[in-house]
């Protein structure tokens, strides 16, 4: 990793006692790439201030609100030149906009927005700035999911056929009254999808980038098993991509048993793939009248791609922590050759605003598609 001078950094949410906070801090220093200056940690301003002394952040850097840490932030010689937004949905466009506005980079949440007109919004908001728009699709950055792009790339797979994806918990399977469920449950600041939004776009942004397939239809059955729900915890999804490929992504919050179950199948004319984010050191490829081959993160048979994330020897485990450090190490690779006026190296694959934008399609066409009775729609609409 570079030896450059840490990259000054702020947060918007993400106070002490939130789950995501702390990943994005740990993850974030993990290759000393970001040294945190700034943050407008919680909306409450007591709660704000506590969590600026619990981190260390310096008084006169922890702000009440975004807007006046944006502003003030902008006009210090030594303000920062990130942020990361760790939110409920329905923030994240007024909060990118205001740090966008300011030249400020983003590193936000997924999904982008809480609906499809606030990412075309927010899309054209970071099209007038010179700023980057990052997006947290975490899994995108595991080196073995590296690995499986680049074997789908490479042809080894032939032309795909199948792309099968998965992401199930069952945190959701009873009325919850959680401050995480609270909002994930409430359209008003989640937006028009519950799972679907929730895990079902980090499965779909995962489908797209190894298959480097996109569909062009889908039919969805949304359901909402817990009583009094307003938004769903359960999508089963098919999907149909233009070279004839066939899809199905199913997503759950309701599914007993299950952890943090995402999983991956891709299946083409020669060969196959599956990875399980529960085991993410593993990917298995399955040549068709072969034995299937077990490829194991950074051991023999490890692509380029695979190894340049990998941090320690095989056999020293890896996982959720690593990949998310993977994606804010990339990130600042991005932010230092943009600020730079350079291009923006190939091996950086960090998603972006179209990334965020198909999200939010994929989610609008979803709600589209189980109003219409899971009927068949388009997915531009």
């Amino acid at each position: 990793m570079t030896n450059q001078r840490a990259i000054r950094w702020g947060m918007v949410g993400g106070g002490t006692g939130a789950m995501i906070g702390n990943i994005h801090r740990i993850a974030a220093r993990l290759d000393n790439q970001f040294e945190l200056c700034a943050g407008a940690l919680s909306s409450t301003p007591e709660k704000a201030q506590q969590s600026a002394q619990e981190i260390g952040l310096d008084a006169d850097r922890s702000y009440a609100d975004f807007t006046e840490m944006a502003k003030s932030e902008a006009a210090r010689p030594d303000g920062i030149r990130a942020v990361s937004i760790c939110t409920p949905n329905h923030m994240h466009l007024p909060v990118a906009r205001a740090f966008l506005e300011h030249g400020i980079h983003v590193i936000c949440d997924k999904p982008m927005t809480a609906t499809l007109p606030q990412a075309q919004e927010l899309a054209a908001v970071a099209g007038r700035s010179d700023a980057l728009f990052i997006l947290t699709h975490n899994y995108s950055a595991y080196p073995q999911i590296r690995q499986a792009r680049e074997l789908v790339r490479e042809g080894a797979l032939g032309a795909i056929r199948l792309v099968q994806v998965e992401y199930a918990q069952d945190w959701l399977a009873t009325d919850s009254d959680t401050k995480q469920a609270a909002w994930r449950t409430d359209p008003a600041r989640a937006g028009a999808g519950g799972a679907i939004g929730d895990i079902g776009t980090h499965a779909f942004q995962l489908a797209s980038f190894v298959s480097g397939l996109r569909p062009t239809k889908l039919a969805a059955d949304l359901s909402s098993f817990v009583p009094g729900r307003a938004l769903d915890d359960n999508a089963h999804i098919m999907m149909r991509y233009a070279s004839g490929a066939r899809g199905t992504l199913w997503c759950s919050q309701v599914a007993p048993g299950t952890e943090n179950g995402l999983r991956l199948r891709i299946y083409g004319e020669k060969a196959g793939l599956e990875w399980h984010h529960e085991a993410p050191e593993t990917l298995w490829f399955t040549p068709l009248g072969a034995p299937a081959q077990k490829l194991r993160r950074n051991a023999a048979g490890t692509s380029q791609a695979g190894m340049a994330l990998s941090r320690t020897p095989a056999g020293h485990p890896e996982g959720y922590l690593e990949g998310f450090a993977n994606l804010y190490a990339e990130a600042a690779c991005a932010i230092r050759a943009r600020e730079q006026g350079a291009p923006i190296p190939d091996h950086v694959l960090t998603p972006g605003i179209e990334t965020g934008l198909d999200g939010l399609r994929f989610v609008d066409a979803c709600v589209r598609s189980s109003a219409g009775d899971a009927c068949w729609v388009d997915m531009d609409g």
